[in-house]
């Protein structure tokens, strides 16, 4: 080969490995928006108020041109006559913590948070306040490209506790701080995301986080983010596990306390402060700091001195076991990328947020563990990947119980399937909504649940279902590394799901998450095929596709010797199969795939009938068969 030919020849193999790099690139990066909060507020601890300025600094990824922008304004929603109240008074089956509380609310109660001054670089601009979304029209359109500093002054009153942030909650806590700043919504490839607050989920930007909050000083103050100046506040922020902290601080002369906190690749902030908390830690090996706030004197209605020691007990071991559950997510989920996490009392039940989790404390230690463990998990999904939770809410709920309940089978024995029976129930009563749904826009909450929290877990029982252990394992790794920091969908997973199983599966989702169309599958026949003069009798097996929808399935044979097969019949539609589990290998049996079309399907067992103790259709459990009353066959006895 000459030498032009050998420069062109790798020419070429340079630009094919360039488009190669390209396109992969594509499909694991999106543009995004960029942005920095700079917030300062004085809090007005006895009036439950607090004044301030914030200093937006936007930059504007995406190839459009901006005129507007949009914030929430979250606390507006807990006022008498809200979006949030209305729809808390109409839906047939409330959020119990809602209902009809926010309707009686005095005003001395209510939230609200209004921007009393805007500028865009020093020039005033046009803005309105419709609920709980202030609508800016900007004084110079934000090219591409382009950065633009949004200066604000605010004032705000904390409502009473009702849905997760507020003042006083159940509990004796007095600030539950999230969801208290004028937030930047979200723009993306869609265009903007100015949802009204009725009380579901959040979407917004990442970007950086410099708070400082001005208090009394008998407050201690936690947040989702680190604090900058522990020096200053004078108590010991690195009290080992177990310990008291050192609540003597410095005097301030009757002068507010400076509390002063950042964080980096985050999409929220949330803070707390109450007088009695007390702050322990925990290092979890190879990865973050943990804290824990709670409270010295556990509320507990009706609690007499043993249930208040119990209580308290739960506190003192929850930082040990906590720190395991990270290890482990760690190790099978991907890094937890940020330097802490926060565990606090306060709010109204669990709710997560970037680096911290808000939770109710009066617990069982069970509860208390599970709790923890859902909203950390949450900093995986809802967190670091930064899924939009109001089009995705079933990856971000259902992902994080899924990985909950692994982490708990870990910490405490046992094996869970979470969702699945919520699933079924819910097909079967025919209520289910389709998952393409918005999160604010269900019929009736408990569609929204299912969805979110059950079917979004048994997405993922059946991907390992269909994948293979390995397999799954590596996709779930592979997702998480590929795509925090960058919003991913859920054909993103779906991708690397088909590439880790070397299958199709766009057909699953299509099926799963577009449809309500269930899975049901029967054992329809099974017939002894008698010996002839070249082969033993055989038992042929027809299943029944009953439901509309389509899956690969695996059917368990065991005979009365204790001889076991698992006959395993890859759909079509998959191009592809799974590979068996360590333990699946030994009578591992790859029949011919089944063509969707087809209602019915028959492979043979090489043993008469007369020697079969069970044909199970799926005994893993993983697979979300609506009706398994008709999964299984046994001999029936004369």
């Amino acid at each position: 080969m000459n030498k032009i030919s050998t420069h062109s020849t790798l020419l070429l193999t340079l630009l094919i490995l360039l488009c190669v790099e390209t396109l992969d690139a594509q499909r694991n990066t999106r543009w995004q928006q960029e942005i920095a909060y700079t917030m300062d507020i004085v809090v007005d601890a006895d009036a439950h108020q607090y004044t301030g300025t914030q200093q937006v600094i936007y930059t504007n990824n995406s190839p459009d041109v901006l005129t507007r922008v949009y914030y929430h304004l979250f606390f507006n929603a807990f006022q008498p006559g809200s979006m949030m109240d209305v729809r808390s008074l109409t839906i047939a089956d409330p959020d119990r913590r809602v209902r009809d509380r926010i309707s009686k609310l005095q005003p001395d109660e209510i939230g609200y948070l209004h921007a009393t001054s805007l500028s865009q670089d020093g020039q005033p601009v046009e803005f309105s306040e419709e609920g709980t979304i202030l609508v800016v029209n900007l004084a110079e359109p934000l090219q591409p490209g382009q950065s633009t500093t949004l200066t604000m002054e605010m004032e705000a009153q904390v409502p009473l506790q009702i849905r997760r942030s507020g003042r006083d909650n159940a509990e004796g806590v007095e600030f539950s701080m999230s969801q208290w700043y004028p937030k930047v919504a979200a723009y993306d490839e869609d265009g903007w995301h100015p949802n009204p607050y009725i009380g579901r989920e959040f979407y917004a930007p990442f970007g950086t986080f410099d708070v400082t909050i001005h208090i009394d000083p008998e407050y201690v103050v936690s947040a989702t983010a680190v604090l900058q100046n522990p020096e200053e506040v004078g108590y010991g922020y690195t009290t080992p596990v177990g310990e008291t902290p050192d609540m003597s601080a410095p005097s301030t002369n009757g002068e507010l306390r400076r509390w002063h906190f950042k964080s980096e690749n985050i999409h929220d902030f949330m803070w707390a402060a109450d007088p009695d908390y007390i702050h322990t830690t925990a290092q979890v090996p190879g990865g973050p700091l943990l804290r824990f706030f709670y409270q010295q004197d556990i509320v507990a209605e009706n609690a007499d001195a043993d249930r208040q020691a119990e209580l308290t007990a739960n506190w003192e071991q929850l930082p040990a076991l906590t720190a395991q559950g990270f290890e482990y997510a760690n190790k099978h989920f991907g890094e937890y990328p940020y330097p802490e996490y926060t565990v606090i009392q306060g709010g109204d039940g669990g709710m997560e947020y970037i680096m911290g989790t808000l939770i109710t404390g009066n617990r069982s230690l069970r509860s208390l563990v599970g709790v923890t463990v859902h909203e950390f998990m949450h900093s995986w999904y809802q967190g670091a990947l930064g899924i939009n939770e109001s089009y995705y809410y079933w990856m971000d709920e259902g992902f994080t119980s899924y990985t909950t309940d692994e982490i708990m089978d870990e910490l405490f024995g046992g094996s869970s399937l979470s969702g699945y029976q919520g699933y079924a129930a819910l097909a079967n009563a025919g209520r289910e909504e389709v998952m393409t749904t918005h999160a604010d826009h269900f019929t009736a909450n408990v569609a929204y649940g299912i969805a979110a929290y059950s079917k979004g877990a048994v997405f993922l029982g059946q991907a390992k279902y269909m994948l293979g252990e390995e397999a799954f394992s590596r996709s779930m790794l592979r997702f998480f590394d590929e795509w925090k920091f960058k919003h991913p969908r859920g054909k993103d997973l779906l991708r690397i799901f088909e590439q880790e199983g070397d299958m199709i599966l766009d057909w699953y989702y299509e099926y799963f998450v577009e449809t309500t169309k269930t899975i049901d599958y029967a054992i329809d026949s099974v017939t002894e095929r008698p010996a002839d003069g070249s082969n033993a009798a055989q038992t042929d097996v027809t299943l029944a596709r009953v439901g509309e929808f389509p899956m690969p399935l695996e059917v368990q044979v065991t005979g009365l010797d204790g001889q076991q097969w698992t006959f395993y019949i890859p759909l079509r539609l998959m191009r592809g199969e799974k590979a068996p589990n360590a333990d699946q290998e030994q009578g591992w049996m790859v029949q011919e795939d089944w063509p969707w079309v087809e209602p019915t399907y028959t492979f043979t067992v090489p043993v008469p009938t007369s020697d079969i103790a069970t044909i199970t259709i799926d005994e893993s459990g993983l697979l979300a068969d609506v009706d398994r009353s008709n999964n299984t066959w046994e001999p029936v006895e004369e």
